[in-house]
This record gives structure tokens, C-alpha cells and sequence, in this order.
């Protein structure tokens, strides 16, 4: 494969883990606008954002076996319709009811192109470039977190709540036609691969075996889960302790969103020089550390504006460094059997998610102190599976693969 293909691999694959943070962060700013419209309590809308993570999990153990059975091009290509249709949905609801039950569908559909783009970058690529890879996918991707709420907003203010979902539709439409004419296909379909739910089950059951894998995905998990509560909590922080409008909201979600990227590529230079387990180790410590001081500043009353962008910042700027690593250690040990890999570390990092967010709910106190309490708490779970996931990895072998301790 020449460079400009790989290029454009990671190009198209990026876009298409795109789609995640713009389902997730495009209507944030809308939540005060969707509630008023259905009727509701900004609480009650929150309810599809834990949908959608709900449908994200169960999505990927789904879409795992699919894409080992049948390929990972024609199933990606029928999810992504089945997201569209349901994007379509969530923009002709008039209930709160049907918003949460179609984002769940349309978690569905967007869930492949969660499993899918990181099963073809382990076909495609060999086990010491992942991390670098994934970095580079968080590049192309990484505009879409920045963005997805400005745009929201500004969609929110000229066209109403109800375009945001045309514009996801038309998004993913887009993809959709790329995948087909300019995505090959790295796997062909694999008879031996049985959709029994008894086989998928014994299949799940042999990699959570793996303890490298295990470690490694409460890494990607709580990594997961520090974004989420981030992103489901934000509109509140912001917008009703800080005052910010939804447009100012927007600007300055998509600037913590930055230093995400940032600390993303930054990785990248980094893998040169030290390896996954040691970049990961020292953006937890810093990421702890920042959790902490987001809580004292809560605990102390000095929560504004600067101090909360600032914090945040250096907090997400660790994610960047952490999950590309993450996720390249997690999957690092397998070949065959790799969509179901990717679906179990994507369903565990969304139920991670949803749980982090649930959490937020279920302490909230009208203060920001249930969201910056769980960033600071998935950062220590997160170098508690750091250190069992390491003690359970070798070095590379001779012909550029890891060997793990208890490889299935």
C-alpha cells in the first residue's frame, strides 16, 4: 500500500469516527431549546444523551461479530443507513419519548463506525504503528468535537433544534458514499465466524481471558468516561452556573476541545521516543492532578470562567495523550477475532460513559461538583488498570508483534 492510499485510509476513517462526537456534541447547545419545545425538563432531554450511549454499547457487541463475519465494508455500509433514517426520525418528533428511543437507533447505526474503523486499521497496519495511527485519526476526527457546538449553535439560532438532525443525516450521508466508492475492503467475509449467540459469547469470554486487554481497556474506558462527563454536564456549567449563551458556549466547549487534539498529535511525536505504557502513565498522573485541583476549586468556591477553561484544558489535553495508547494496547493482541475486540473496548468505554454521566445525575446538587468529582475519579482508575494492564505485557517480538502474557 502506497502512502498516499494509507493517507487517505486514515483520512476517511477519521471522518467517519466523526460522526460519534458530532451525534454527541452537536445538540448540547439545544438542550435548553429542545425542552421548551417538547415540554419538558432539561433533565428529561439529558435522558437521550444517555440513550444514545446506551445504544452505542449494545451497538458494538452487535456490530462486533458482524464485521469478523461478514466483512467491514457492507455492514458498515447498511449501519450507516440505519443511522441516517433514524437521524431523519429524531428531527420529526414531537415527544421527548420518541427523541430518546430514536437517538438509541441512531446510537445503533453510528456504533459500526466505531468498530469498523479500528478492526481495518489492526488489518491494515502492524502492531507498533497503531498508537501513532489512531493519534493521526484524532487529528481528522478531532475537528468534530471542536466544532459540532459552535455549528449546533449557530444551527440552533438561524434554522431551530430540528436541523441539527438533518445536517447529522446529511454528514454520515456523505460518509456513506465515500466508504462505498473509495474504501476497500482490508477483510472479506469469514464462514468460520459463527453468529450463534452461544460462539459470540465464547468468543467475548476468550478476550476479556486476556488481562493486557482488560487493563488496558479500563484505561480507554475511564478515559471515555472523563470526556463524558465532561460533554453531558458542560451545557449545564457553563451555560447555567457561568452565564455563557449558546453561541459563547459553543467557542469555548470547542476550545477545550482543542487541547484534545492537541495533546493527541503531540502523542504522535512523543511514540517516537517513549513507549504507549509510559506516555499514558505520566498524562494520568497530570490528568489526576488536574482533577484535583478541579474539585479543591469547586470545594473552595473559586469556580469562573478562566479557572474552569483552564483546568479543563490541561485535563482534556491528557485524554489526547492517553487514548490512542490506550486503545492500541488494548487490541494489540489480536488478528482474528478483531471486531469483536474493538466492540468489547468500544462497549466498555461508552457504558463507561453513560455510567459517568449517570453518576453526574444521580449526585447532582446544582453545583459543578458531580462532574469535576468523577474526572477526578476515573483518572485514578485509570492508573490503577495502567498498572495491571503493563504487568501484563511483553516487549515486541522480532517480527513486529506484541506477545502478551496469556495471548488467546
Amino acid at each position: 500500500m502506497t502512502k498516499k492510499q494509507e493517507q487517505n485510509i486514515i483520512l476517511l476513517l477519521g471522518a467517519l469516527q466523526g460522526i460519534g462526537p458530532f451525534s454527541t456534541d452537536m445538540y448540547l447547545a439545544a438542550f435548553p431549546t429542545i425542552a421548551q419545545e417538547l415540554n419538558v425538563t432539561i433533565a428529561e432531554v439529558a435522558y437521550s444523551m444517555s440513550s444514545y450511549f446506551v445504544g452505542i454499547c449494545l451497538g458494538q457487541l452487535l456490530n462486533g461479530p458482524l464485521v469478523d463475519r461478514f466483512g467491514r465494508k457492507n455492514p458498515l455500509l447498511i449501519m450507516l443507513g440505519l443511522y441516517i433514517i433514524a437521524s431523519i426520525g429524531c428531527s420529526l418528533v414531537n415527544s421527548v419519548e420518541g427523541l430518546i428511543l430514536l437517538r438509541f437507533f441512531q446510537a445503533i447505526g453510528g456504533s459500526m463506525g466505531m468498530v469498523a474503523n479500528r478492526a481495518i486499521v489492526r488489518d491494515v497496519f502492524p502492531a507498533n504503528r497503531l498508537a501513532q495511527v489512531f493519534s493521526t485519526m484524532t487529528l481528522v476526527m478531532g475537528i468534530a468535537p471542536i466544532i459540532a457546538p459552535s455549528v449546533g449553535g449557530f444551527v440552533v439560532i438561524g434554522m431551530g433544534w430540528r436541523a441539527i438532525f438533518w445536517v447529522l443525516a446529511a454528514f454520515a450521508s456523505l460518509i456513506l458514499v465515500l466508504v462505498y466508492f473509495y474504501l476497500p475492503e482490508s477483510r472479506g467475509k469469514d464462514r468460520s465466524v459463527s453468529l450463534k449467540p452461544k460462539a459470540v459469547l465464547t468468543d467475548f469470554y476468550s478476550i476479556i481471558q486476556n488481562r493486557a486487554f482488560i487493563g488496558f481497556t479500563i484505561v480507554a474506558a475511564m478515559n471515555t468516561a472523563g470526556i463524558f462527563a465532561f460533554i453531558a454536564n458542560a451545557p449545564f456549567v457553563y451555560m447555567k452556573l457561568l452565564g455563557l449563551d449558546e453561541r459563547t458556549f459553543g467557542w469555548v466547549f470547542g476550545l477545550n476541545a482543542a487541547s484534545f487534539v492537541v495533546g493527541s498529535q503531540l502523542n504522535r511525536w512523543l511514540l517516537k521516543y517513549h513507549s504507549s505504557e509510559t506516555i499514558a502513565l505520566r498524562g494520568l498522573l497530570v490528568q489526576a492532578v488536574m482533577g484535583i485541583g478541579l474539585v479543591l476549586v469547586v470545594a473552595f468556591q473559586y469556580l469562573s470562567l478562566g479557572s474552569l477553561m483552564a483546568l479543563v484544558a490541561v485535563y482534556t489535553f491528557c485524554l489526547g495523550m492517553i487514548g490512542a495508547n490506550a486503545m492500541a494496547l488494548a487490541i494489540r493482541p489480536f488478528s482474528k477475532n478483531v471486531g469483536s475486540a474493538t466492540a468489547l473496548l468500544g462497549s466498555f468505554q461508552m457504558g463507561a460513559g453513560a455510567v459517568a454521566s449517570a453518576a453526574c445525575s444521580y449526585f447532582d446538587d446544582g453545583t459543578a461538583m458531580p462532574m469535576v468529582g468523577v474526572m477526578a475519579v476515573v483518572a485514578f482508575i485509570g492508573l490503577a488498570g495502567l498498572w495491571f494492564g503493563a504487568n501484563h505485557i511483553q516487549p515486541f517480538d522480532k517480527n513486529d508483534e506484541a506477545v502478551f502474557a496469556g495471548d488467546h
